[in-house]
């Protein structure tokens, strides 16, 4: 009986076939009506939205980076603590574009300045750094406040070089082959590596190109992927036996290709092309320095280079070997000098190449007469004959580096030789008095 009431109950609320119901009208636009999907939207899509928001907050402040900023603390640093304000000080204004433009000159280097504040230190790897010329330039980095890493396999090296280093925090020393890929975080490369004696190069021709050329490919790799500058020494035997002179940095050469020094010669000139390489086609910032003879304190005795062998001969009484007729011609320059144009050469924005050298030239009979007014002039001269491949004339044209770097050489021959006869006389017979005294002038003159 119950479900019966309810069918017929049914029945009667169902509307008639024949009912009309005209057309609902369509409701008028109010605020509740808009309102309404946004309440939906808000309660169940605010995920979206707020995504939504972040990229467009992220799109405006990369579009206006600095508008704000700028306006309300213009020189907020460095100048903020000294009360200075910015319409007050029309020098401050005039100043901080040449501080801007250092920051960034610096930075391409891998330092990091603030404004206003001194040079931070550069971390600096110098390959070969415990060799002759490496110490004396490693020994200035120090000075300036730079941390210098030295890398070498001590072929021609010597722990005796940078040892007075040892126990200074901004200074590290790894015994490496740069043969073999090394990987550090840097900001600048000396790339001295390879032995630059005729006796030392000669000694494994095959090992001295394999430095040059598989030693520079993993330097570069290194500058590469951590962003330093790289600076190439290359040499002056990148000429071979000039038919031009003196050398400008555009000739290009006469070179034996197949010759007992070419493993030097040739190795140094491939270097050159990967770093031009690297720097055209990877955007690696290079330097590249052709260095001429130099001669200081520190160098090897008995290496075969013409300095080093006068000096060691009339100090233990023997001849001055002179090959050839003696007429042959070198210029000579000392250490400091030399590191003085490498770091230029560094820090400057001209690639190169460079010659660093002094254009003052000696014949080897000059320079024996030089050595024995400086230590017997009772010492004789014997004349040996001359070797494959000797350049008969060598003199560098250095008019492109005291124009682009402000460089030139300031210690003549006269005046460096005693330095290194010191040194010398220090290591050959053991005169510790001698030698500190030595290495204190040339600690000045390297300082000057």
């Amino acid at each position: 009986m119950a479900n019966e009431l309810i069918n017929r109950r049914h029945e009667s609320d169902q509307p008639s076939a024949d009912s009309y119901y005209p057309r609902p009208t369509k409701p008028s636009f109010s605020c509740s009506s808009v309102t309404r999907p946004m309440r939906y939207m808000l309660r169940e899509q605010r995920l979206i939205f707020v995504l939504v928001g972040i990229a467009i907050a992220t799109l405006a402040f990369s579009i206006f980076p600095r508008s704000s900023s700028t306006r309300s603390t213009p020189y907020s640093d460095p100048f903020s603590g000294y009360g200075i304000k910015p319409e007050e000080s029309s020098y401050v204004q005039a100043q901080r574009r040449p501080s801007i433009e250092y920051m960034s000159r610096i930075g391409s280097t891998g330092g990091k300045i603030p404004l206003g504040l001194k040079r931070k230190g550069l971390r600096v790897v110098v390959t070969g750094g415990a060799g002759f010329v490496g110490s004396h330039l490693v020994d200035r980095l120090i000075e300036r406040g730079d941390t210098v890493i030295v890398v070498d396999n001590f072929f021609t090296g010597s722990k005796e070089n940078v040892m007075h280093h040892f126990g200074n925090p901004n200074f590290e020393l790894i015994r490496h082959d740069v043969v073999e890929p090394i990987l550090l975080e840097v900001d600048q490369i000396y790339h001295l590596a390879c032995p630059a004696s005729p006796v030392h190069y000669k000694f494994n021709p095959v090992k001295t190109i394999k430095t040059n050329v598989v030693g520079t490919l993993n330097m570069l790799g290194l500058a590469k992927r951590v962003g330093a500058r790289f600076l190439l020494t290359s040499t002056s035997e990148v000429y071979g036996d000039p038919l031009q002179h003196p050398q400008v940095e555009t000739y290009w050469g006469n070179v034996n290709p197949i010759g007992v020094r070419s493993c030097y010669d040739e190795g140094k000139r491939t270097a050159e092309t990967l770093a031009m390489d690297y720097h055209r086609g990877a955007n690696v910032e290079v330097r590249i320095a052709r260095i001429f003879n130099t001669y200081g304190p520190r160098m090897c005795i008995d290496d075969g280079r013409v300095v080093s062998n006068f000096v060691a001969q009339a100090l233990r009484k023997e001849p001055l070997t002179v090959y050839g007729d003696g007429k042959q011609t070198r210029s000579f320059q000392f250490v400091s000098d030399l590191v003085e144009g490498l770091m230029r050469l560094m820090e400057g924005e001209h690639v190169g190449p460079f010659n660093l050298g002094n254009p003052g030239e000696f014949t080897m009979l000059e320079l024996a007469k030089v050595v024995q007014e400086t230590i017997d002039p009772n010492a004789k001269i014997e004349f040996r004959p001359n070797t494959e491949d000797d350049p008969h004339k060598r003199k560098p044209d250095i008019t492109k580096a005291k124009e682009l770097l402000g460089w030139e050489p300031k210690v003549s021959l006269r005046q460096g030789l005693p330095l290194m006869v010191k040194d010398f006389r220090q290591r050959v017979f053991g005169d510790r008095k001698e030698g500190s005294s030595a290495t204190e002038t040339t600690t000045k003159t390297t300082s000057a």
